[in-house]
């Protein structure tokens, strides 16, 4: 589709297949959106002819949930290939085109948890199980679908003696594994790759640890590789957590101030801001300490990010696709907004020729405090 990176695109019922020449040359645009907190989502936008048999197939895809209809995308710049998405067709959007005899179709969906989320299984048991053993059983069930668990155990391990509880489902397996993920301060999403047709399904602590991403550079003349950057600073913003929990003896309160700071979330910054406003967290008094302390740092480390950054890259000029989830280095911002940041959410926009990404940045503090980022 353009010089530097090309484009792959496989849909079909159950198992996916190349699409044809004739879909590709129908194909306008591309939008995958992956953030942090949030299902993966992705729309394609076709040009066809009024009489053309996709509008009946992509009708059918996104109106039935047996067959599923999946989409995987796949793009490839200089030469290596990332896996966009995996995910399934929810509905499909028709308009009228510019030009008699043609309209605009539009296809949306989500990543592979969407179809955790379609049958409500409530009351399903799981007795003598711990919360990681009922996630790793739930997750296997979409083996057919390429998806792998990854589930890192917590240290709130919990097995329920059968003749004292049972524990039972809840609604979906989605909202279910979610809700097994807040009680101990965890998340849970796929995350497609790293090959076609393989997912990573992560139950386990937000990491913002690991090795970052290249560079962002801004004001840097020929080593410039953003087209827009901009950040915001939110002091005001910042918040101190307290959960409460019961003494099992006299039932009295007590209070427990969560710091934001945990060894997952290490502060990225030189000048953390001093919290103006205490959040009291709800729903921990019947927990123990540790369990309330738990889903206290998760909070904590969503309300410490002051410093936002918006902005967009030519992914062909960047080099590779700017990933979500993980940490990236700026440079040529300033003192207070150079270093390592998070990468809360990418938006990849692709077009025939052009291929842009927008993203949101988010930092815990001020001022660097690396001497410097991987270029």
């Amino acid at each position: 589709m353009g010089k530097g990176f090309y484009l792959t695109l496989m849909l079909g019922p159950g198992v996916p297949v190349p699409a044809s020449q004739s879909m590709l040359d129908a194909l306008q645009s591309v939008q995958v959106t992956v953030a942090s907190g949030r299902r993966s989502g992705f729309s394609l936008t076709f040009s066809l002819s009024n009489n053309s048999p996709l509008h009946t197939l992509f009708l059918l895809g996104g109106g039935a949930t047996i067959p599923i209809f999946r989409v995987v995308i796949i793009v490839t710049v200089n030469g290596n290939s990332d896996v966009l998405m995996d995910g399934v067709v929810l509905n499909t959007r028709v308009a009228p085109g510019n030009d008699p005899g043609h309209s605009t179709l539009t296809v949306m969906g989500e990543d592979l948890s969407a179809v955790m989320d379609l049958l409500d299984l409530d009351g399903l048991p799981y007795p003598a199980m711990p919360a990681e053993a009922a996630v790793a059983l739930i997750l296997i069930k979409y083996a057919f679908l390429g998806v792998l668990p990854l589930v890192i155990p917590s240290i709130l391990i919990d097995v329920p003696i059968p003749v004292n509880r049972i524990p039972q489902q809840q609604g979906t397996d989605f909202k279910y594994v979610k809700h097994l993920a807040d009680r101990v301060g965890y998340v849970f999403y796929i995350e497609p790759g790293p090959k076609p047709m393989m997912n990573i399904a992560y139950w386990g602590p937000e990491i913002r640890v690991g090795v970052p991403q290249k560079a962002l550079n801004i004001n840097m003349d020929a080593h410039t590789n953003v087209e827009q950057l901009s950040f915001t600073y939110n002091g005001d913003n910042a918040t101190l957590p307290v959960v409460v929990v019961q003494n099992q003896e006299t039932r009295a309160p007590i209070p427990i101030p969560i710091p934001p700071i945990t060894p997952l979330s290490p502060p990225l910054g030189l000048v953390p801001p001093i919290p103006k406003r205490i959040s009291m967290i709800s729903g921990t008094a019947g927990l123990n300490p540790i369990q309330a302390v738990m889903i206290g740092l998760a909070k904590a480390a969503k309300t410490a990010d002051v410093v936002d950054g918006q902005g967009t890259i030519n992914v062909v000029r960047y080099g590779r696709p700017l990933k979500a989830r993980q940490l990236v280095g700026v440079r040529g911002a300033g003192t207070a907004f150079d270093g390592l940041y998070y990468v809360k959410s990418v938006t990849h926009n692709i077009k025939r020729g052009e291929y842009k990404q927008s993203f949101n940045l988010v930092r815990n503090a001020l001022v660097s405090n690396t001497p410097r980022v991987p270029a």
